[in-house]
């Protein structure tokens, strides 16, 4: 049976996940520098070792109100299809192993930006864990309604 490794975190307590091999590392960081007129999505930027990386707030990708950037924010960050990125999230999770037969398509109820980011879910013990498309959660250009 195959199976996939994700590395869970929460956004306004829902479970997400996404695949372990997208993830650089993960960190809490304190000291954003505001990037003006750049996209409500962007909280800001920060060094990271020499490197700029955009904090892109996944409550505002998903059509909620902005994450204060304030004292230690938890940090996703995420190798997309150029530079690395960071996703603001609330709480880092753990990684879970996950069998591929337990997937199932995303749910007809979800709708709005969420319904865009999400690939599947998973139901793991208790509760049920949206899988995010990586990219779609990243692009800060496409319409949030």
């Amino acid at each position: 049976m195959a199976s996939r490794q994700f590395a869970t975190f929460e956004v306004a307590g829902q479970l997400f996940g996404v695949e372990v091999h997208t993830v650089q590392e993960v960190l809490s960081y304190s000291e954003y520098t505001p990037v003006p007129l750049a996209p409500p999505a962007i909280g800001g930027l920060f060094n990271l070792r020499g490197q700029v990386i955009a904090a892109v707030d996944l409550r505002v990708q998903l059509g909620m109100a902005r994450k204060a950037l304030e004292g230690q924010v938890m940090n996703v960050i995420l190798r997309g299809d150029g530079e690395p990125v960071s996703l603001v999230v609330d709480r880092i999770g753990e990684v879970v192993d996950l069998d591929d037969d337990t997937f199932e398509p995303p749910p007809d109820t979800l709708s709005g930006p969420t319904r865009e980011l999400v690939v599947g879910t998973f139901k793991l013990d208790g509760r049920l864990m949206l899988a995010l498309d990586v990219n779609q959660a990243v692009d800060t250009q496409r319409a949030t309604t």
